[in-house]
Parts: structure tokens; C-alpha cells; sequence
């Protein structure tokens, strides 16, 4: 059985998180997605938060689990018995940051693989930053994020 960690800080959720993780668990057995605790980001929403709206846009695959994490992911990925951790490719500046991060994690664990996926077409541009400007200033963000995530975006930025 192979397990996969799909990590991030899901600050929300969009719908281009969803497609990887949807795709991811075609691929394998078990994808763990792991909702970083911290991070040097200002969040929007908190742990749970983030837990729930990650979970509520997955909950129709059955292989796919979301929980919080913290510290090293590589660490987390033993913790859990993750053979490959599972990350998504926008663009050009995702490749540099992702194969500097890839190479500092294999001096550290390099029995865990990294597997990346490619954004799709209509989620190249999408990011969770961009996401909550376009929000707060009341652009429709509704082919963007599942709908219980507009709703809880609405309501935290106090947008219509």
C-alpha cells in the first residue's frame, strides 16, 4: 500500500488543491493531506478551519484523509508512513522553489519520493493569496473554490 502526504497550508482551499488531491488519489493508495499548523504566511483562517473546508471538498474520496501537522514534513510523512509526498505545479517559480525544497528534503529522508503534478490549464494562476484579494474586493471567485469555501471566504473578508 503507498501512501502519499499532500502538504500545505490550504489558506483556503481552492479548487486547484482539490483537483490534485482528487488526482493524487487515482494514483495511490492512501493521500494524507496534511494542513500545516504554521506558517510564515498571516493566515485567514485557523487550523480547524482549514481542516474542515479541505475536508468538506473531499469528503466523495474515500482514500483521501485531511489532518493538521507541524514541524518538518518529511517528518510527518514517517509519521505516518507516507512513501511520497505529493505537491502541485503552477508555473516555472513553483519548479524552483519545489526542486530546491526536494533536494533538501532527499539530504534529510531519501527514501521519500516526490511526485508533482502539474496544475491543470484552468488553475495555472490560482493562489490562495490571489484568491482572497480578488474576494475582498468582491470579485467572483465562484469557478475558483467550492462553494462552502466562497461562502466562508465571504464571510471572513466581508465581501458580498
Amino acid at each position: 500500500m503507498i501512501t502519499a502526504l499532500y502538504p500545505g497550508s490550504f489558506d483556503p482551499v481552492t479548487n486547484g488543491h482539490v483537483d490534485i488531491a482528487a488526482r493524487a488519489s487515482k494514483l495511490f493508495d492512501r493521500v494524507v493531506v496534511g494542513v500545516y499548523r504554521e506558517s510564515g504566511k498571516r493566515l485567514l483562517f485557523d487550523i480547524e478551519e482549514r481542516i474542515n473546508l479541505f475536508a468538506e471538498s473531499t469528503k466523495d474520496l474515500r482514500n483521501v484523509e485531511v489532518v493538521p501537522y507541524s514541524g518538518l514534513t518529511v517528518s510527518f510523512a514517517r509519521q505516518i508512513g507516507a512513501q511520497v509526498v505529493v505537491r502541485g505545479l503552477r508555473m516555472s517559480s513553483d519548479f524552483e522553489y519545489e526542486f530546491e525544497m526536494t533536494l533538501m528534503n532527499k539530504k534529510i529522508a531519501p527514501d521519500i519520493e516526490l511526485v508533482c503534478l502539474m496544475a491543470s490549464l484552468e488553475y495555472q494562476f490560482l493562489s490562495s493569496t490571489l484568491l482572497k484579494e480578488v474576494c475582498q474586493l468582491d470579485g467572483d471567485i465562484s469557478s475558483l473554490v467550492p462553494v462552502h469555501v466562497a461562502r466562508a471566504l465571504r464571510a471572513k473578508l466581508g465581501s458580498k
